[in-house]
């Protein structure tokens, strides 16, 4: 700026210097320099400027002595100049002030660009508040949702409006304990145990597809009706599979139990964590407060978290704690000062299901439970079921065909199922003939048999025929009873002394300790040496035999067999034998009984101290008790045969 000013006034003096005397340039150069005010401050501005600077005057003058003096009031803004300047002095005095008006030009350039730029942030902080407060206003208008969240959840209640329709299992599920069928005893037990005024926690033992569940559902409906059952009529029912829960020994997660989510931990509410608050989360046995958990497979549970449950159980609370937990933080709601001072309320009845036996449940956990246990289904009632099914499926089915499905299971779920896939065959074949009424056939169930690689379930039946050397054996595994067919050969050796006997080699220690006490029972009843001849024992099929119980089975066939006298083929037995001939109480008698009865034995022998074992209102088939083998040996043979076969 300065040199502009320069070159402004050198070129009014190079244009003065030939044409006007030295006062004439000085007159020039002090106008140039008030123009140059003038434009800075504006003519008005300047007027009022100078004066308040007493300068007014001096500025109209004639005379360049007075003028210069206004002009250093002017420039300096200073009223006190008083002296008028000489000639000599007025050139080094505009230099001066030329100076001055440089520097005031550059800071007013300065300021205004300054200014501008000030100018159009405050516009733009302006606009941005502006924005900030329509968004927020929106925001408190429509909460959290915009229109990516709002498009999301029209793409949810669009596929929430698309339903297929029902499976097979939620309409054939029975809705009363009259559609549960084959467990009337079971379910009056746990109905007694439920429907009290102090109700029990339960286990239920069982092979799968019999209806645990659904009756422990239906008991829970049914004691809220009763009088003198705790149970609201919103008492809750809350079902857990034992097998999928899972948890962290940190107690970072526990769905069963509950769990506390520390701050530092990711989950914890925001504005807890913001304040360093932990947060309680509930669980399931929370949930089930006042009403049943019921847990699935609850002897798969983990065990640690089995002890966890069993101190639940005793409390009827949960107890919560957390090192991030302050009970003088005002920061902390009230809910969750209540929870982690006086726990959670959990005061529920427990009922578990399990497919395992009682011997492999937790001890602690059997102890404060009763035990009430499912039968397994016969073949009579999977065709009860599938009568029952068909009729709410309100379809027509052949006569035989709730008969040949109960020969592949015995299950009622998988009857169902079963029934199911024919239903939609059937349904599947109408559509080539339309108007016609669904018709599930024996082909279909065939069809369905041979698709899904089915196999009977008892492939081993009774007969009519008797036989040499086999007899029928009771086996079970886990709550399902089975036959064994146990046969045996003898043939005299050549060499007196040195028989062998051979036995499978999948056999257990204990059965293969049954063989040697049956040859030496076999000595006693006959006073024939089975070392004299090479015998042959061979469960059919390679089934595994691990105990005792199949001990009078195995002596049987060896006398049949050493004796060549024919056993009938409708009977079965079981016991463990001792060397002197007694029958032995063995295991699982109810469930081998049943076995019996699917394979068309019409007669069991068993321990006569297994008699309290036996179903009480049996059917279909005759238990006889025994105390020694002569016994049955008299039973299953006529006077004369029984006598030949045992002396």
């Amino acid at each position: 700026m300065k040199v502009f000013l320069e070159r402004f006034m050198s070129g009014a003096k190079e244009q003065d210097s030939g044409q006007f005397s030295k006062l004439d340039q000085l007159q020039r150069q002090v106008t140039a320099m008030y123009g140059l005010l003038s434009n800075i401050y504006g003519s008005d501005k300047l007027v009022l400027r100078a004066g308040k600077l007493e300068a007014l005057q001096l500025m109209r003058s004639d005379k360049i002595e007075e003028r210069v003096l206004a002009l250093q009031k002017l420039v300096f803004e200073d009223p006190t100049y008083e002296d008028l300047p000489s000639i000599e002095e007025i050139p080094a005095i505009l230099e001066t002030l030329q100076d001055e008006i440089a520097d005031t030009v550059a800071r007013r350039t300065v300021e205004e660009e300054l200014e501008k730029k000030i100018g159009e942030k405050m516009n733009q902080r302006h606009e941005d508040y502006i924005r900030e407060i329509k968004l927020q206003v929106i925001k408190e208008s429509s909460g959290p949702e915009n229109a990516q969240t709002l498009k999301r959840l029209a793409v949810l209640e669009k596929l929430e409006s698309k339903k297929l329709a029902s499976s097979a299992m939620e309409i054939l599920r029975p809705e009363s304990f009259d559609e549960v069928i084959g467990q009337e005893r079971a379910v009056k037990a746990l109905l007694a145990k439920l429907a009290s005024p102090f109700p029990q926690h339960i286990i239920l033992y069982g092979p799968p597809g019999v209806g645990k569940t659904t009756a422990a559902r239906l008991a829970l409906e049914a004691a809220k009706g009763m009088k003198g059952a705790p149970f609201a009529k919103d008492a809750p029912f809350v079902e857990v599979d034992g097998t999928t829960l899972r948890w962290d020994p940190r107690e970072v997660t526990n769905p069963l139990l509950g769990s506390v989510h520390d701050p530092i931990y990711q989950g914890a509410r925001r504005d807890l964590a913001e304040t360093g608050v932990p947060e309680p989360k509930l669980g399931l046995v929370t949930d089930a407060h006042g009403g049943v958990l019921f847990i699935d497979e609850i002897g798969e549970l983990d065990p640690a978290l089995q002890n966890k449950l069993l101190k639940v159980l005793e409390d009827k609370r949960v107890f919560f704690d957390s090192a991030y937990y302050d009970p003088n933080d005002p920061n902390v709601p009230r809910y969750i000062k209540k929870i982690f001072e006086e726990g959670a309320p959990a005061d529920f009845v427990l009922i578990g299901a399990t497919t395992r036996d009682p011997e492999d449940i937790n001890p602690a956990v059997r102890s404060r439970c009763a035990e009430v246990f499912f039968e397994p289904l016969t073949p009579a009632a999977i065709q009860d079921i599938i009568k029952q099914a068909a009729a709410k499926l309100a379809v027509k089915i052949d006569a035989q065909v709730p008969e040949i499905i109960s020969e592949y299971t015995i299950e009622g779920r998988k009857a169902i199922n079963i029934l199911a896939d024919a239903y939609g065959l059937a349904c599947f074949r109408r559509q080539e003939s339309p108007g016609t009424p669904v018709y599930i056939t024996v082909q279909d169930i065939y069809e369905v048999v041979q698709v899904s690689r089915l196999t009977p379930y008892v492939l081993t039946k009774a007969s009519d025929e008797p036989e040499v050397g086999k007899i029928f054996g009771l086996g079970v595994a886990g709550y399902l009873g089975s036959v064994l067919e146990i046969e045996a050969v003898a043939f005299p050796t050549r060499n007196p002394g040195q028989g062998n006997i051979r036995f499978n080699d999948t056999a257990g220690s204990m059965a293969r300790d049954s063989v040697f006490n049956a040859a030496s029972v076999i000595r006693k009843l006959t006073g024939k040496d089975i070392s004299n001849y090479d015998i042959h024992i061979n469960v059919v099929g390679g089934g595994r035999i691990d105990g005792p119980s199949a001990g009078v089975a195995i002596m049987l066939a060896m006398l049949s067999a050493v004796q060549e006298q024919p056993i009938p083929q409708d009977i079965a037995v079981t016991g463990e034998i001792s060397i002197q001939g007694k029958v032995r109480a063995v295991g699982g008698v109810f469930e081998k009984i049943y076995g019996a009865k699917q394979a068309g034995i019409k007669k069991v022998f068993i321990p006569k101290e297994n008699m309290q074992d036996v179903p009480v209102d049996l059917k279909g088939i005759e238990v006889v008790p025994v105390q020694r083998v002569e016994e049955i040996l008299q039973h299953i043979l006529p006077d004369d045969q029984a006598g030949s076969l045992a002396g």
